[in-house]
């Protein structure tokens, strides 16, 4: 994890699609009012089912803090923003 600026960045590689989410999970719900950006770097070859997987499981408003998703700087980075 680094953060830096209101950005938490965390590196999913390596991690199960369940593990992934739940780490996901953990930072949304342990990022302090001075967080405003959760960057997940999860790959864009294996990293797929992640990024299809934290999609499901934050958007439709399941996770109050996440106010919306989007795509990184590249496809194998999912941004999950709690303010704008």
């Amino acid at each position: 994890m680094n953060l830096t600026s209101g950005i938490i960045e965390v590196d999913l590689h390596g991690l199960r699609t369940e593990e992934a989410v739940k780490r996901a999970k953990s930072e949304v719900s342990k990022a302090s009012g001075s967080v405003y950006i959760i960057r997940l770097i999860h790959g864009y070859h294996g990293g797929t089912r992640i990024r299809e997987a934290i999609e499901d499981e934050f958007s439709y408003g399941r996770e109050e803090k996440v106010k919306k998703i989007r795509q990184g700087s590249n496809p194998g980075i999912t941004e999950l923003i709690l303010r704008e």
